[in-house]
């Protein structure tokens, strides 16, 4: 046979194989199946549908290992068997392809973020997709496919890994909606422009939506790029039909748009979900015999690149930004929205701890996964009505990175103005165990999200217009059980664009300066917050200290509201405001504000401390 690399600039049509994860669902594999794990225990069947593929038409054959990277197979315990997935798979393809068709390695994504929306490193991304290449290419292929990509970053990393154990041919794909855009919002012109840097020799789009919507796209990629392109739609839609998932497009469909494709420049052409040998076999008839049309020139990189702004000076941002720039101490405190739809309570409450003093009020979202009124909401309201500010925390645990941009557009447009990015307590904890946690990205990627708004881009690299004007907080744990970790966290929450951190509860002063101690040593220091936790009852305190993470309440702390609670439940109550205020005297000069917090059936505590805190920084 002929090099691929010269196959794929000859200028002429060619037919690769369509979807492998479809004809393995079609014979009763269902998705809670390993379909990677099927080359070593069912190769025959695997070898099957290459083979059927091979008999429709397809001179370029996929190897049935899109998910065959070991972020991936860890979650079957087969991340050691990395190589030797990929090495099978790619043995089954060649010996169905014999001297007919060419082999390409697929390489999916790793289905975990990385940097900077998830806790993945680029270098750890180019560790791992390097594995799977280093078994496709114990097996034989001829190149590679990276296909279904959202996060250019992430395909670059990919690129990397096959660029540094390879000169064989690649084919770059990404998948885009009916907009034009991936799920990161990067347009398909931001697309070929990374490509144009890129050493791969295809740049194409695969997945996510069917022929019709895939076509504009492709025009709209033709226009500025002169790479050869390559096209593999889904046959429409999935559709729920009688229990299982249908994709309807019909080979005569696909094979009509099949043309279209390769009159709009198209040179590679085949299928992705829910397309079966019977739709590579009519896309051939219809297109065998096509010239593509040649594509344009590359665009000049300057012609779709969107500058950054510089984010709004912090003094600027809001009152509470004012306050931190100017060295002001800051005095807050938090309110829970309510369980239902009314706010009558939550607003009375707000009414009392603005007139306590305090200078911004943080509104909880779903603590401990409780459900409750939506966060965004029930701050707009505390702020239209009562004139106190907010910081509204925002959780990663609910939502994907699609949703979480919609909600901080949304809360800057409602002129909230400060957010705290905290990661989210998992479903187990809260009152509906068996829901789904998202935890698309976590609170160093939601930081990341939130100071790219602030520079007037979305995660694609587009404008949204005037810049958001939030001051980001993050959360910082005194008392996690490996240090070393949450101050590595910490490192990437700065470097991300945290303005402000708060702590957990403090009830070990010392604790908390030797931490300062070291984000000072290591020059990440931006203010702090100290969180501040007036105990109520023995219970409580026991409570907080064995089965919340990261609280730490020291023994003679716990001895102290025991020795209290003997001699009365006010003695108790009294005590532990005794304990918040001499942890506030010991801190009050290493930190920058307290946050104090209201326990349940603790609202005269909270107050009695508030007012402590006031009287000692009237300003």
């Amino acid at each position: 046979m002929k090099d691929l690399r010269e196959r794929l600039r000859d200028g002429h049509v060619h037919i690769i194989d369509g979807a492998m994860g479809t004809m393995l669902y079609q014979r009763g594999f269902f998705v809670n199946v390993c379909y990677d794990e099927l080359n070593l225990s069912r190769p025959e069947l695997v070898r099957g549908v290459h083979e059927a593929y091979l008999r429709a038409g397809a001179e370029i054959l996929e190897t049935n290992t899109f998910g065959s990277n070991p972020v991936k197979l860890s979650s079957h315990g087969l991340e050691d068997r990395t190589e030797e997935i990929n090495r099978v798979a790619a043995g089954l393809a060649r010996q169905a392809a014999g001297d007919l068709a060419f082999v390409l390695g697929s390489v999916g994504p790793l289905g975990t973020r990385i940097e900077p929306w998830g806790p993945t490193s680029r270098d750890e991304a180019t560790a791992y997709f390097a594995r799977q290449i280093t078994g496709l290419l114990e097996g034989d292929v001829d190149g590679f496919i990276l296909e279904t990509f959202a996060d250019v970053d992430e395909l670059q990393a990919a690129v990397n890994a096959a660029r540094a154990l390879s000169n064989l041919p690649v084919v770059a794909q990404m998948s885009f909606g009916v907009e034009g855009s991936s799920a990161y919002g990067t347009p398909v012109e931001l697309f070929a422009e990374r490509m144009a840097a890129f050493d791969v020799d295809v740049i194409g789009l695969n997945c996510a939506v069917g022929p019709a919507p895939m076509l504009e796209t492709i025009e709209r990629l033709a226009a500025v790029t002169d790479r050869p392109i390559s096209a593999l739609p889904n046959a429409g839609l999935p559709r729920s039909v009688a229990g299982r998932i249908m994709y309807l497009s019909s080979p005569e469909y696909m094979g009509r748009y099949a043309r279209r494709m390769i009159e709009a420049g198209v040179r590679i052409i085949g299928g992705c979900c829910g397309t079966t040998p019977a739709h590579i076999r009519e896309i051939r008839s219809q297109v065998v015999s096509m010239v593509p049309r040649r594509t344009a020139a590359p665009r000049s990189p300057a012609a779709s690149r969107v500058e950054a702004h510089e984010p709004l000076p912090l003094v600027e941002r809001s009152r509470l930004g004012a306050k931190l720039s100017g060295g002001q101490f800051v005095i807050a405190t938090e309110v829970l929205p309510p369980r239902g739809w009314k706010p009558d309570e939550m607003l009375a409450r707000c009414r009392e701890l603005r007139d306590a003093g305090v200078d911004v009020v943080h509104v909880l979202d779903t603590p401990l996964a409780k459900s409750r009124m939506g966060v965004v909401s029930a701050a707009g309201l505390i702020e239209r009505e009562v004139g106190v500010e907010t910081v509204f925390h925002y959780t990663c645990r609910d939502r994907n990175m699609l949703g979480m941009q919609a909600d901080l557009l949304g809360a800057a447009a409602a002129g909230l103005r400060n957010v705290l990015a905290v990661t989210g307590d998992p479903p187990a904890s809260g009152a509906y165990p068996d829901s789904a946690a998202v935890f698309d990205i976590d609170s160093i990627g939601l930081t990341n999200l939130v100071h790219r708004l602030n520079c007037g881009l979305d995660p694609g690299g587009n404008s949204i217009g005037d810049p958001t004007r939030f001051a980001v907080g993050v959360a910082l744990s005194q008392s996690a059980r490996d240090i070393e970790a949450e101050l590595r966290r910490f490192y990437w929450k700065v470097d991300a664009g945290a303005d402000f951190a708060v702590t957990h509860p403090v009830f070990d002063a010392g604790g908390l300066q030797r931490l300062l101690d070291r984000l000072d040593h290591e020059q990440l220091r931006i203010p702090v917050i100290a969180g501040l936790w007036p105990l109520v009852s023995v219970r409580s305190a026991e409570y907080l200290a064995n089965e919340l993470p990261d609280v730490v309440i020291p023994d003679e702390v716990l001895g102290r509201m025991r020795a209290a609670e003997d001699r009365s439940p006010e003695a108790a109550r009294a005590e532990g405001v005794a304990i918040a205020l001499e942890v506030y005297e010991a801190i009050r000069d290493s930190v920058q504000g307290v946050q104090v917090a209201t326990p349940l059936r603790g609202r005269a505590s909270t107050l009695e401390v508030l007012a402590a805190v006031r009287a000692d920084n009237p300003g």
